[in-house]
């Protein structure tokens, strides 16, 4: 595997983003629906505590929009327009371009979350804040970026209609996401409460919350870590039998 290589899809797929208005307008709505949610629906100011909990809370719905349009485009624009054809003739193996276009998406999705750090300098102002337990929230918050963009990258490879895409991204995540859903799991506890704990663990919500307690557990990221590699593995097999069918 060349890291040249990868370093060269990177940069073709990261300014990709930004030549177009595509970049704008996910960083913008990203800053909107987070600053909305946490200020306005979580009344941030109003319970007067010195916590990004109300912040970090809304990160996987937000996601859970906003990835899956991010991402639909990777491979099934490829597709459509039949440059992945010609892109699989480049020097260039189908792993280094996999890994190129994952790290370029999940790169442009670490702006938008980067772009929240004013959030950071309010509440220091506002008290004494667990700036520990911050970078915790921070960190889980990339993470599950990364695996729901990895979720994206396969959805993508799977056809090459953007809107499919971005309806199996969205129904993966969201079916990920509810499993560790606290109402979601309650339905289960009563009378399988192995059965709700096998389930949660499955969820990204489920290590994302424990990763915002301020606790960076190495199952927790290994969680994150292993969905990735998953997705990406089974992305290549998709386009790898497309490209020998």
């Amino acid at each position: 595997m060349s890291v040249r290589n990868i370093q060269t899809l990177f940069r073709r797929e990261f300014r990709a983003y930004f030549n177009s208005p595509v970049a704008a307008v996910f960083l913008v709505a990203f800053l909107i629906l987070v600053g909305f949610l946490t200020f306005r629906v979580s009344e941030f100011y109003e319970v007067r505590q010195a916590s990004l909990e109300r912040f970090f809370r809304w990160h996987p719905w937000v996601y859970l929009l906003l990835v899956p349009a991010s991402t639909m485009g990777l491979w099934a624009e490829e597709r459509r327009t039949g440059t992945l054809e010609l892109l699989l003739t480049f020097p260039i193996t189908l792993t280094e371009t996999l890994i190129g276009k994952f790290l370029a998406a999940w790169a442009f999705l670490a702006i938008g979350l980067a772009c929240t750090f004013p959030i950071v300098l309010t509440v220091g102002w506002l008290g004494s804040p667990d700036y520990g337990a911050i970078a915790s929230g921070y960190v889980g918050s990339f993470l599950l970026a990364g695996a729901s963009v990895a979720i994206g990258a396969f959805a993508s490879a799977l056809t090459r209609s953007q809107v499919i895409s971005f309806v199996t991204a969205l129904s993966a995540c969201l079916l990920l996401t509810l499993a560790g859903f606290e109402p979601v799991t309650g339905l289960f506890v009563s009378w399988a409460p192995w059965l709700a704990d096998a389930i949660a663990a499955c969820s990204l919500l489920y290590h994302f919350n424990a990763l915002c307690r301020g606790v960076l557990d190495v199952a927790d990221i290994a969680y994150y870590l292993s969905v990735i590699v998953f997705m990406l593995a089974a992305a290549h097999l998709v386009i790898e039998n497309r490209k020998a069918s």
